[in-house]
């Protein structure tokens, strides 16, 4: 071993962090031991508060500090409209773009028969519940676009067709600004099949 333990354990805690490998655990573990003290007791307070204050939203399942989520008390939000996202983050994306004024449901993951993850497992029961209380009249499936996110829209859409509840998919395709040439036969596929009328 060529760090003291405690040193260690603290690269060890940074290595479980999603891209953080051992060279940069190692950076940020002699960063912090670095940081004045103050700074490093409000930076673990920080992460202590984070976890102990924030809860899902009892209504669409988003990250909160008071439940219902601000969203879901927000009167003016058009109730009609459901945005179904598999991530909290995602929804902070879509509310960065300011332009969607719906409520949004928060899956917490996706279909995944590989890993184990039926619907069962993610939060399709709570949106199904909202379906019968609420008056929505189109549920917007923006799942990441990938096989699971592509299972999962299709999965939610055969459930509330019978219901006769307009479903439809975010749209998927080239970015703007790339080039048709570096595009993998996928995603070209996919701009074909969702082109519009200009």
């Amino acid at each position: 071993m060529y760090y003291p333990e405690p040193i260690s354990r603290l690269i060890d805690s940074f290595t479980k962090l999603p891209g953080i490998g051992p060279k940069t655990a190692v950076r940020l573990a002699f960063f912090v031991l670095n940081m004045k003290e103050d700074d490093v007791l409000d930076f673990a307070k920080s992460l202590v508060n984070a976890k102990r204050e924030l809860t899902h939203c009892s209504v669409c399942g988003h990250i909160t500090d008071q439940d219902p989520c601000t969203i879901c008390q927000d009167e003016s939000r058009d109730k009609s409209t459901i945005c179904v996202v598999q991530d909290p983050k995602d929804v902070i994306a879509m509310e960065k773009m300011k332009e969607y004024k719906g409520k949004y449901h928060v899956l917490h993951g996706a279909i995944s028969p590989i890993d184990g993850i039926g619907p069962e497992d993610i939060n399709i029961p709570g949106l199904l519940n909202r379906l019968k209380d609420e008056n929505v009249k189109e549920l917007i499936l923006a799942t990441n676009p990938n096989i699971e996110g592509e299972a999962t829209a299709m999965y939610i859409s055969r459930l509330v067709k019978p219901a006769g509840i307009k479903t439809t998919r975010i749209a998927h395709g080239l970015p703007v600004g790339g080039d048709l040439e570096y595009a993998d036969e996928v995603t070209l596929s996919k701009a074909l099949e969702g082109r519009r009328e200009l």
